[in-house]
């Protein structure tokens, strides 16, 4: 409740603090309000004094009329005009101080009335004056302001002038022309039809061939192919054997001499090839297709089949199928089933403190309650990796009047994990309170990390 200074007097009450005989603060409260002492900020005076309050209302404003209260700890006096000076136990006495429900005395002041409050090491004096006069607006010389030509910038106003009217004058030129109707096909001059469909090429005449010539042609063709018959003579079955053995040799020399095929094909003990050994009977000219049809196991090479010489593979080597083949050596290698290492914390939240009456400890409280969820992770991740970690935390915040967190600071660390710190103020800048206060407020909460192993 406030209002202007609009009593019959016009006056406003001013208020001086002195402590340890200096005036600390003077002050002009120009819209009629309640005035309020404590050692909170939020209170109009703030007195650093451990008997004061935390807030108490010292001026409360009752319609247009203030009203000084005063408890039994301050001291004062109090003069109305030209009367003479009273301490508050006078008034008491004399029945003009009535005492409320709350153990404070109510004394109606007028706009005449003036005195001091003592509390503790503080002194409040206070009347009521006539409010200052409002100083008047300065203003600059018309030579100072100068006009809107003079501030403005000619050379950018006189393109500004050139562009508009070269646009409007083109939007105009061709707003004014008139539109043609539609062109038919048949409207269009030779000229440009030429250029959109071009004349096609003339072919030359092909020679025209006589009966003759061309009747000739197919019985030459005819007649060669009857003569290069005739002249071939025909070949014997052992001929045609013979020539496709020597092309079968000619493939496998070929093919012996490259990669794998060519160590295979080497000599072996037996005086076969080492794929001899592998392939059984049938030596190097034999079917390969058929003979590996018929092998059982895989060819293993041992120490004995390697020797010297220049021949690669000493011995003929042995047979084993895929069950004969196995490690040696090492032991026994046991594969047991990945499991995961499972963490879990307990944390517990401290008591709320919140330095405001105007918002609610217990409406914060549960509002941090309901995020302990997103602090106990910032914990796990940090215990998996040291499972010994726990302690207590207790963190500092400042709520805006929009509800949004201002400061974060640290009041007391015991958990000693800086990953933990920096991961909890992280979550706790991204809150937004359902409430809003006058103004930044104060809030301090703590809570306790132990492991659930």
């Amino acid at each position: 409740m406030s209002e202007r200074a609009d009593s019959k007097s016009g006056k406003i009450l001013r208020i001086g603090v002195i402590q340890s005989g200096k005036i600390v603060e003077e002050r002009l409260i120009k819209r009629r309000e309640t005035v309020t002492i404590g050692s909170e900020s939020r209170n109009t005076f703030a007195l650093a004094d451990g008997a004061a309050p935390k807030t108490f209302p010292l001026f409360e404003l009752r319609g247009q009329g203030y009203h000084l209260r005063f408890t039994d700890q301050m001291e004062g006096k109090l003069s109305v005009g030209d009367g003479p000076q009273m301490d508050f136990k006078t008034l008491v006495s004399q029945g003009v101080a009535k005492r409320h429900a709350d153990s404070a005395y109510d004394l109606p002041l007028t706009d005449a009335s003036r005195g001091k409050v003592v509390l503790g090491d503080h002194t409040l004096l206070f009347q009521f004056v006539a409010p200052p006069p409002e100083p008047a607006r300065p203003q600059l010389p018309d030579v100072a302001r100068g006009g809107w030509w003079r501030t403005i910038d000619r050379v950018f106003l006189g393109i500004l002038v050139i562009s508009f009217g070269f646009h409007f004058g083109l939007i105009a030129a061709v707003s004014g022309r008139e539109v043609s109707d539609e062109v038919t096909l048949d409207e269009i001059p030779d000229r440009f039809a030429k250029l959109i469909i071009p004349d096609k090429p003339l072919t030359p005449p092909k020679p025209k061939e006589t009966k003759a010539a061309a009747g000739d042609a197919p019985k030459k063709a005819d007649k060669s192919k009857e003569v290069a018959k005739k002249a071939a003579p025909k070949r014997s079955d052992a001929e045609m054997a013979a020539e496709a053995a020597a092309r079968h040799a000619r493939i496998a020399a070929a093919v012996a001499s490259k990669g794998l095929l060519k160590i295979l094909g080497s000599e072996g003990g037996s005086g076969g090839g080492a794929i001899e050994d592998v392939l059984g009977a049938g030596g190097k000219d034999s079917d390969i297709a058929g003979a590996l049809a018929g092998a059982g196991g895989i060819g293993i090479a041992g120490a004995d089949s390697v020797g010297a010489g220049g021949h690669k593979g000493g011995g003929s080597g042995k047979a084993a199928d895929i069950g004969s083949l196995g490690t040696a050596g090492g032991g026994k290698v046991g594969l047991g089933r990945k499991s995961e290492t499972h963490i879990s914390a307990s944390v517990s939240s401290g008591e709320t403190e919140v330095e405001s009456s105007t918002i609610d400890r217990d409406a914060v409280s549960r509002f941090v309650k309901a995020r302990l969820r997103s602090i106990q992770n910032c914990y796990e991740k940090q215990l998996k990796l040291n499972p010994t970690l726990k302690g207590k935390l207790a963190v500092r915040i400042t709520i805006a009047t929009t509800g949004r967190v201002g400061d974060v600071e640290l009041d007391e660390d015991t958990l000693h994990s800086d990953e933990v710190v920096s991961c909890i103020k992280s979550q706790i800048r991204f809150w937004h309170f359902p409430f809003t206060p006058d103004s930044d407020t104060a809030v301090q909460f703590s809570w306790n990390f132990v492991s659930s192993q």
